[in-house]
């Protein structure tokens, strides 16, 4: 079952103390950054193996496009927080890496449909070209669509390889679909775009992030919980840890469009000044969203603290959400 079969491994003990989300120490960082780069190592190997079978599987450039999309490898913040915690609440097979690739799908997907004209705009993901601009925008808007079944099957073969029951691989697929589809981030994306040119207030503003960004977040914390077999209460704890790092991710992203290159970020920087987007900075200021983002990820890694739950894998990364540079 979930919590059987070969351990994860990673490079910090399971059970390190838990440092505070906000003030992150040096070592938790290292932690983070050691978590983030094993869920890269694992996630990145599932992805392109996907890939291969999907250029051979779909002709033409709709399969090139898919596999160019599931090769754009980035942080993977939400990779690590499926197996962070799948690992809070002691799972240890491996088939979890699936599960997180699938959520790295959607989130692929997302993204290929978030560049293009009608939306974004942008030439530049990842440090290097958006999927739109190394093809087309049909090609791009095809290979969007098509990533979606093909997050059905990374999901199904990672619930397969954890030999979870059919009913759990169903609330695990409509877990990640809903927040994937009008009620999270598509829903999101549409209030955001409706906002362009028009002052949000802060309200408004968590209402567009709770969908665009919070709730894929939100999801990788809960199918997490759910595929380590979690009880009700547990993945309503993670889920609502997920719902507040999702928006305090939003908020860091903000300032760091606001403050940070193109070059270091790896994308277009200054884009939401440049389309009139309502953002956190606008509403609160650089220092007022920053403290707002730190506030949200203390809060998250309480309630968990408080419910019980081990934070020693999801501290650090709460941590590291709110302090990131890129």
């Amino acid at each position: 079952m979930a919590r059987s079969g070969q351990p994860i491994s990673t490079s910090e003990p399971a059970h390190a103390g838990p440092p505070s989300a906000g003030r992150i120490t040096g070592s938790a960082a290292t932690r983070a950054e050691a978590m983030l780069g094993d869920a890269r190592q694992r996630v990145d190997a599932r992805l392109e193996t996907w890939a291969v079978r999907l250029a051979d599987r779909i002709p033409g450039r709709n399969g090139q496009a898919v596999a160019y999309a599931l090769r754009s490898s980035g942080k993977r913040v939400r990779a690590a927080l499926v197996l962070a915690a799948y690992r809070s609440l002691g799972g240890k097979a491996d088939g979890i890496d699936g599960v997180a690739a699938a959520v790295e799908t959607v989130h692929a997907y997302s993204l290929v449909h978030d560049d293009l004209p009608c939306m974004d705009d942008d030439d530049l993901r990842r440090g290097r070209a958006t999927t739109h601009r190394a093809f087309d925008v049909a090609t791009a808007t095809r290979a969007g669509f098509l990533l979606v079944p093909v997050a059905a099957e990374v999901l199904a073969e990672g619930a397969g390889e954890l030999e979870l029951p059919a009913p759990v691989l169903g609330e695990l697929a409509v877990t990640l679909f809903e927040a994937g589809g009008v009620n999270g981030m598509v829903g999101g994306q549409w209030l955001d775009l409706r906002a362009e040119g028009r002052r949000l207030g802060l309200d408004d503003l968590v209402d567009v992030h709770r969908g665009k960004t919070g709730a894929l977040i939100e999801a990788s914390c809960a199918l997490g919980a759910m595929a380590a077999g979690g009880s009700e209460a547990e993945v309503r704890l993670l889920r609502a840890f997920g719902a507040d790092i999702g928006l305090a991710f939003q908020i860091a992203d903000d300032v760091l469009d606001a403050t940070a290159t193109s070059e270091t970020l790896g994308k277009t920087a200054g884009k939401d000044t440049a389309r009139e987007k309502s953002t956190y900075v606008s509403v609160l200021g650089v220092e007022g969203a920053r403290s707002e983002a730190e506030s949200l990820a203390e809060r998250a890694v309480a309630r968990l603290r408080d419910g019980g739950i081990d934070v020693s894998a999801l501290a650090p990364l709460a941590g590291y959400i709110v302090r990131r540079t890129s």
